[in-house]
């Protein structure tokens, strides 16, 4: 089921973890949270495949971690309307809740990689480094966004 922040934050039992998921168009960058729901931290980057096999696997992970619940961020075009890629991501979204149990946040997600890029530049990173690790920073980046909003329990 696709919940709001506060909704998410109550059906995560105490010690699980949070998910959060970049979703480009040949990649999927995915975080992890701490059972505190406090930090987020890069996890991975996947190359997208058919969406059966990318909820496979994602489902495997967050069995693995320990994880109850999927922070994906959602494209918003600047003016705050849904673009192809933000209809994507709630199709994936409604996709994957009718797979698994576990809840779905969708996050505005506009400008993350643009940001993450910014910070990577800023450090030096290479080109090649930089390619290698936006998309799973990105998502970071977005779960962080929506742990912060469970704390501080404003909206996307």
């Amino acid at each position: 089921m696709v919940v709001d922040p506060q909704g998410m934050k109550a059906q995560i039992a105490t010690g699980k973890r949070l998910m959060g998921l970049d979703l480009g168009e040949k990649t999927i960058g995915m975080a992890l949270s701490d059972t505190s729901l406090t930090i987020a931290t890069p996890l991975e980057t996947r190359k997208r495949g058919k969406f059966g096999d990318d909820a496979a696997a994602i489902l495997e992970l967050m069995a693995k971690h320990g994880v109850a619940g999927l922070v994906v961020g959602l494209p918003l075009n600047m003016d705050g309307g849904d673009g192809p890629s933000a209809q994507s991501a709630r199709a994936f979204a409604r996709n994957f809740s009718a797979r698994s149990e576990f809840p779905v946040l969708l996050w505005d997600e506009r400008l993350s990689t643009a940001a993450v890029t910014r910070t990577l530049i800023d450090a030096n990173s290479s080109r090649k480094r930089r390619g290698e690790v936006v998309d799973k920073m990105a998502a970071a980046y977005i779960l962080q966004g929506a742990l912060d909003a469970m704390r501080h329990k404003r909206t996307a």
